[in-house]
């Protein structure tokens, strides 16, 4: 059985579309994360130096959506899996990233991606 660490509604506002107004204004989007690791050296020590840092993983996450503006939620997917598992520890990772009001002209709660890579 794999350990994992899960990050569950991360929210940032970002510039990810292909529709004109998608790409100047703004949206909301949540993104989980399931963050697979060994966490038996954590659990014997209690030390955060033995795990994963999901204050700075969190951070990483938003600051990608914030600060980065691309066509596809896949593309955005996948550069959140592409550094999530450049941290040493991390073994694999699903990434769900949902878009909370995707312009379509029938209502729609969220549409999503959701990938899993590991190394």
């Amino acid at each position: 059985m794999t350990d994992r660490i899960e990050l569950n509604k991360i929210q940032a506002l970002g510039t990810i579309g292909v529709l004109p107004e998608e790409k100047n204004r703004a949206q909301p989007f949540e993104i989980d994360l399931a963050i697979e690791t060994d966490l038996s050296v954590a659990g014997a020590s209690d030390d955060l130096d033995d795990t994963i840092n999901y204050g700075e993983v969190t951070e990483l996450v938003a600051g990608i959506i914030r600060n980065e503006s691309h066509q596809l939620l896949e593309k955005v997917a996948t550069r959140i899996a592409t550094e999530v598992l450049a941290i040493p520890a991390v073994t694999g990772v699903q990434v769900n990233l949902r878009k909370m009001r995707p312009p379509v002209p029938e209502f729609l709660e969220s549409s999503a991606v959701n990938i899993y890579r590991s190394k």
